[in-house]
Formats: C-alpha cells, structure tokens, sequence
C-alpha cells in the first residue's frame, strides 16, 4: 500500500442541485486506502456562495482549483468530477497545472448541442427551482432530499443555464482534447440523464482516455454500485494514474 502522503489526493465534485454527501457510499468503499475530499460546492449542500463567485463553468472550475491547491499542498490530485461535476472540474484541469494527476469523470459527457432537448432541461431545472418547497427540506428526517430542495436559486439556475448553452457545449471537447493526464470516463448502461454513447463521445476527444460501462447502473452509480465503481477506480489508479505519477 502507498503511503499516505505519496498518494494523489482525490477530489470528488458532485453533480447538479446535490451536495458531497453523495459520495459516501463510494468514500466508504475506498477506505482506508483512499479517502477522497467531497465538498459541497457553494451554493449547495451547505456552503454558502461567495459574492464574487459568478454562477459559471469557468468560476466555479476556478474556484474549485484554488480550493484544492489549499487543500492538496504540494501533493498531486486526480479529480472526480459527477454529471455537471464534470464540466466543472473539466474547467478547474488548466488551472491546476502540473498538480494534475489524472481526471475521472462519472456519468459526465456531451460535447453536442441539442437546442430542443437543452431548452426542455433549462425549462423543467426553472419550473423545479421554482415550485419546490423549501421548506421541506428543513424538516427532520429528510436529509436524503435537503441538497435539491435548498439549493441557492441563482447559483442552481445560471450553472444550468450556462452548461447548456451552445458556447460551453462546444467548450468541452477542447477542455477535453487538452488534458495531458490519464483518464477514466464511466457510464451506467441505464442511465437515462447522461446516455453511455454521450459519454463515450467526449471522452473520445482525448488520447489518454480508458472508457468502462458499468451493467445496471444508472445515472448515480456511487450509490446504486458504490463496490462495483470503488473496484474500478482502484484498478485504474494503480494501473495508469500511478505510472503516471512515476514518469
């Protein structure tokens, strides 16, 4: 086993209205080899959003990496990044620099714009953001469905808004092409949201990439196969992050 201090630190970036809390499963998996920093990004879960952090791709990719230059040190990091936690860390990637050890995106692809299906997903996020009841989520018991429900409106509405529009889709593949490290896409074979094909489409984009479908899964494999996806993520870090790390 790695000591400590000379392994990567992994950073996992949830998706869309959820919070870090949804990687539990998987972190509990991982230990005690690995132990995978999950923060609430702001504006979710329970970090508020600072004032100047615009809700964009690009600020919160920056945001993200100054984060975890503090938190990493001089260490490596590989990101692990979840549907729109993809696009996020994808834009935190040239920030880090050297630092960058490897990149895992989860049920995260795309790379084509779809005017008609984009417009129906801004238009049911806003109907969602708009009729959810708060104060729902404030009530004992229901931790499972707080991140969705108190969510910053502007922070949940503009990082919808802006990963959907024709610039940012068409981002992604050069964000993508210009990654120098190893990386791992995985898909659910039944993900509904993000489809194996879109998947396997951006990761395409880059040279280094290795592609995994994962059978039954879903959109949310850390908790519907957390041991399932814990075992690949540890093959694939012994197998090519680490020789990476070597070189």
């Amino acid at each position: 086993m790695t000591p400590v201090q000379e392994r990567p630190l992994l950073v996992a970036v949830h998706g869309w209205l959820l919070s870090g809390r949804l990687w539990q499963p998987l972190v509990q998996e991982l230990a005690p080899e690995w132990s995978p920093w999950c923060p609430d990004l702001p504006g979710f879960g329970t970090a508020p959003r600072p004032r100047g952090l615009q809700p964009s791709l690009a600020s919160y990719g920056l945001w993200l990496a100054e984060q975890v230059r503090q938190r990493a040190g001089g260490r490596p990091v590989v990101l692990i990044g979840h549907s729109l936690g993809g696009s996020i860390a994808l834009h935190a990637a040239p920030h880090l620099g050297r630092q960058l050890a490897g990149m895992v995106q989860i049920a995260a692809g795309g790379g084509v714009f779809q005017p008609r299906a984009f417009r129906r997903v801004r238009w049911g996020g806003a109907a969602f953001l708009q009729w959810r009841p708060g104060w729902l989520g404030q009530l004992p018991g229901t931790e499972a469905i707080q991140s969705p429900l108190l969510a910053e409106a502007r922070a949940a509405r503009g990082l919808l808004a802006c990963s959907t529009n024709r610039g940012a889709v068409r981002q992604l593949p050069l964000l993508c092409a210009a990654m120098e490290v190893p990386n791992l896409w995985i898909a659910g074979s039944r993900d509904q949201v993000m489809e194996p094909r879109y998947v396997r489409h951006l990761a395409g984009y880059n040279r280094q990439h290795r592609f995994e479908v994962l059978a039954g899964a879903g959109h949310l494999p850390m908790r519907q196969q957390p041991e399932a996806l814990a075992g690949l993520l540890r093959d694939w870090l012994r197998e090519e992050a680490a020789p990476h790390l070597a070189a």
